[in-house]
């Protein structure tokens, strides 16, 4: 594994005609198979390829443009190894472009991707409200627990292989043996190297609107949750530094239950905000 595992999961190959290869490495993985953020990243990283790759003189593309809007559907769960994308842009325009990603496996579709790109937020914003993150320290506390490779965890959720995860073991009752509100916060950050690339930082965080464990476990329900749609937001590329995360949910239905992430920068900036549909384990 080199030094910027990110970015060696966002580089793809080109073949032509909207179609794009990536290999996925296994530290991408929950349990066996490929994690969603993962694959909503490399497919936002084709629809800015293909975006880039086609642009005209009358219409440039600016160097700025990122993917603001992920929206995908998944419809199976993918192995590690290699995939494949086709892009097609569907709107091309001066402030937003629209491009449709397909990931597929082995000739069998895995995610359907809308992608939204345009020039993410910079400047001082018009309002912020207040969040639970905001007196959840810039890094990692003293009581926070690492996942590192002897935490339990770390077992299941290979993505720690690839970045630094630290959890907020207050939140994370299911840890202790304990039954809480369903809410999970905990510290990410990307290794040196993909954290010096805007590109890549920038996936990264849209990767880790789908980092925290469900938040389901805190009321005693473990197993696999299917994500079946997930929609994130990038609202800013990130500041270098650890990123706060936090997973909550309103409604655990008996079915289905839905599960937001907030993200904040280290300057407290929100860079991601994300929703996903899943379904409750079985």
């Amino acid at each position: 594994m080199t030094d910027h595992p990110f970015r060696d999961l966002t580089t793809l190959t080109g073949h032509g005609a909207g179609r794009y290869a990536a290999h996925i490495d296994p530290i991408w993985t929950i349990g066996p198979k490929v994690h969603g953020g993962s694959m909503m990243a490399v497919c936002a990283a084709a629809a800015v390829r293909e975006l880039t790759g086609t642009a005209t003189a009358a219409l440039p593309v600016d160097p700025a443009v990122a993917p603001l809007a992920v929206s995908a559907d998944y419809l199976t769960a993918p192995d590690p190894g290699e995939v494949e994308m086709t892009a097609v842009v569907r709107k091309r325009g001066r402030q937003v472009s629209l491009v449709d990603v397909e990931l597929s496996q082995a000739g069998r579709p895995a995610v359907r991707a809308a992608v939204t790109l345009g020039v993410p937020d910079s400047g001082d914003p018009h309002y912020v409200g207040a969040h639970d993150l905001d007196g959840l320290p810039a890094e990692p506390s003293a009581d926070a627990q690492a996942m590192s490779a002897d935490h339990p965890m770390a077992q299941v959720v290979h993505v720690s292989q690839g970045c630094e995860l630290s959890i907020d073991g207050s939140s994370a009752h299911f840890l202790h043996g304990r039954q809480g509100e369903p809410q999970v916060r905990m510290w990410a950050r990307p290794w040196p190297a993909d954290e010096q690339d805007p590109a890549t930082a920038s996936l990264f965080a849209i990767m880790t609107g789908d980092i925290c464990a469900p938040v389901v476990m805190n009321r005693g329900l473990f197993g696999w949750a299917p994500t079946v749609q997930l929609t994130t937001y990038l609202r800013r590329r990130p500041a270098p530094g650890w990123l706060r995360v936090m997973a909550s949910s309103t409604v655990l239905g008996d079915t289905w239950f839905e599960e937001d992430h907030t993200v904040l920068d280290s300057t407290g900036a929100v860079v991601v905000q994300s929703r996903q549909l899943a379904m409750i384990p079985r």
